[in-house]
C-alpha cells in the first residue's frame, strides 16, 4: 500500500491526497458505463480492443471470468482509474494484465501503482483460478518496467515492434515500432519437464535460471512424429499489424503449415509475426529448426503459456527500432542481446 492508505474492507483501499482521494476497488456493474467513459476520455473512440466501449460485453466478461476488472473510484463513486486482468493465451489460469489507464486529472496521484499494488499483492493471491499473471511492459519507457519488476515479476522474453509508433503519436514517445517485455508472476506453483531447443540451449537456461518455479529442463533432441498434423490457432490484430500463431500441434508438415498460415497472414497485412510453440514436445526443436530457417528469430520463454511453458518466435516484415528500445534492468538488457544477434543470423540468410 501507499503511504496513507488504509484497508476498507478485505477488497477495498482508499487513498488520499491532499486534492483527491480515490478508492481503489474490485468491478460493479454500475462501474461498466464510467470505464467507457474513462476510455473515450483518454483514447476517444480509437481504442483497438472494443469490449471496453461496450458496457454490457464488459458486465458479461467480468461475471464469466473471462476478464476482471479493478477500478479506482474518487469521492464520487466515479471511475478515474482501471486495470485489467483477462485471459489471452491458451491457458485458462494464466492472465494477462493491461488495459490500464487514469484520468488525466489523477495521474502523479499514485493511482496506477495503487491499482496494481491492490490488484498483485490483495486481490489475485484470493483468486483460485488465477494461476500466474503476465505483462507486456512497451520499451519506449522503462517506467512501467520499474513498477511491474517491483512487484516480483520476472522477465522471460522480448517482443520485437510489437506496436506501431502512431499509437504513441499523442505522447510523442516513439519514432518507430514499439517492443514489449514480457514479464510473468507465479502464484501457483506447477514444477513440469520442458525440451529446449539446441539451437537456444544457453539463451534459455539463462531465463529458466531467473524463474522461482522448478522445471526439469532437458534437450529436445526427438523428430516429429510422421503420423502427427501440425494445428494452431491464429489472430491477426488489424490495428497493430500482428499475427499470432499458438501452436499447440507440431506434425510432420510443420513448414507447409507455417507457410500457409504465413501467406494467409501477409494477405491481412501483418508486418510482425509471432509464433509460440509448446516445449513439453520432445520434437520442438525439430521445429525450431524449421523456423530458423525461414527467418524466424527468438523471443523468449513463455511460462505456463500452454500450461507447460511456449517459446517466442518471431519474424519481421518490417525494420525494428532497436535504438528505440529503454529497459530497466541488467536481465531484460541481456535478453535484448540475446534476440538481437538472433535477429541479426535471421538477417543474414
Amino acid at each position: 500500500m501507499t503511504e496513507g492508505s488504509k484497508v476498507l474492507s478485505e477488497n477495498k483501499k482508499e487513498t488520499t491526497s491532499p486534492t483527491n482521494s480515490f478508492q481503489i476497488d474490485f468491478f460493479r456493474p454500475e462501474d461498466a458505463e464510467g470505464i467507457v467513459r474513462l476510455f473515450r476520455a483518454v483514447y476517444g473512440d480509437a481504442y483497438p480492443i472494443k469490449i471496453y466501449y461496450d458496457p454490457k460485453a464488459l458486465t458479461q466478461a467480468n461475471a464469466s471470468g473471462e476478464y476482471y476488472s479493478i477500478v479506482a473510484r474518487n469521492s464520487a463513486g466515479e471511475v478515474v482509474g482501471v486495470q485489467h486482468l483477462f485471459r489471452s493465451a491458451p491457458c485458462n489460469t494464466l492472465y494477462e494484465c493491461a488495459a490500464g489507464l487514469v484520468l488525466k486529472e489523477y495521474r502523479q496521484l499514485g493511482v496506477n501503482k495503487a491499482m496494481l499494488t491492490f490488484l498483485y499483492e490483495d486481490w489475485v493471491p484470493t483468486r483460485k483460478n488465477v494461476e500466474e499473471v503476465f505483462g507486456e511492459a512497451v520499451c519506449n519507457h522503462p517506467y512501467m518496467q520499474k513498477t511491474v519488476l517491483d512487484a516480483h515479476h520476472v522477465e522471460t522474453a522480448l517482443e520485437i515492434a510489437l506496436m506501431p509508433a502512431e499509437a504513441y503519436d499523442k505522447e510523442k514517445s516513439s519514432s518507430g515500432r514499439v517492443a514489449a517485455l514480457l514479464i510473468f508472476r507465479r502464484y501457483t506453483s506447477k514444477p513440469h519437464k520442458v525440451y529446449i531447443p539446441a539451437a537456444y540451449e544457453q539463451q534459455l537456461r539463462f531465463i529458466y535460471g531467473g524463474l522461482d518455479d522448478a522445471r526439469e529442463v532437458s534437450l529436445a533432441g526427438e523428430t516429429i512424429p510422421q503420423h502427427q498434423k501440425s494445428h494452431a490457432e491464429m489472430n491477426v490484430f488489424d490495428f497493430a499489424r500482428v499475427a499470432r500463431m499458438a501452436v499447440d500441434q507440431i506434425g510432420n508438415d510443420f513448414e507447409e503449415y507455417v507457410n500457409d498460415l504465413e501467406n494467409k497472414a501477409l494477405d491481412q497485412n501483418a508486418v510482425v509475426i509471432q509464433l509460440w510453440l509448446n516445449l513439453s514436445a520432445p520434437w520442438v526443436g525439430s521445429a525450431v529448426d524449421i523456423l530458423r530457417k525461414k527467418g524466424y528469430f527468438l523471443g523468449g520463454v513463455l511460462p505456463r503459456w500452454f500450461d507447460h511453458d511456449g517459446i517466442l518466435m518471431q519474424k519481421l516484415i518490417c525494420s525494428p527500432d532497436f535504438d528505440g528500445i529503454r529497459l530497466h534492468s541488467e536481465r531484460s538488457q541481456k535478453i535484448l542481446e540475446m534476440v538481437k544477434q538472433d535477429w541479426r543470423r535471421a538477417q543474414a540468410l
